[in-house]
């Protein structure tokens, strides 16, 4: 085989290479960090931007870790009454072909209850993101207690009802 056959069948796998490798990264994870309200809360929160990179659209339909006896995707709503109230949405979160969701602090996010060890400031959680299409997604998530929300959003997870979730 010539120099010149050896380097365009070179050429040509590594075109063929490159759309499979692409496609592995159908759903993207942005800024991921978790968090609980207080050293000896026995829930906790994570947070991050979901970008969709396919032609398709997707949903995030749950979550999992075993830092926690249960996981949640939750988002918060406003009752009859004006007061803000944390619920769970089983039918978890939709993410349009080319879009991205922000879970962040009081919005969409994943919700960690019955915590089995304090969060602690700089540690790694792992989380598995479960989509409808693309699967399972591997997240090993900060634990940043000192972030502060840069939109405005309020703090903690203590200061609002779960609704009727038993911490």
């Amino acid at each position: 085989m010539s120099l010149k056959t050896t380097l365009l069948a070179a050429i040509a796998a590594t075109a063929f290479a490159l759309p499979a490798a692409a496609d592995m990264a159908k759903i993207m994870v942005d800024d991921p960090y978790a968090r609980s309200a207080t050293s000896m809360a026995k829930s906790g929160a994570a947070f991050m931007g979901i970008m969709n990179h396919s032609d398709e659209d997707d949903r995030l339909i749950s979550a999992t870790s075993d830092v926690a006896q249960r996981v949640e995707l939750h988002t918060h709503l406003e009752d009859a009454n004006g007061v803000m109230r944390m619920v769970e949405v089983e039918e978890g979160f939709e993410i349009a072909a080319g879009e991205t969701i922000m879970l962040k602090r009081g919005g969409k996010h994943v919700m960690f209850m019955g915590l089995n060890e304090p969060f602690e400031q700089g540690e790694m959680i792992d989380v598995t993101l479960t989509f409808e299409k693309a699967g399972d997604v591997q997240v090993q998530i900060p634990v940043d207690l000192e972030r502060q929300p840069k939109d405005g959003a309020h703090g903690g997870h203590g200061d609002h009802s779960h609704g009727s979730h038993d911490h």
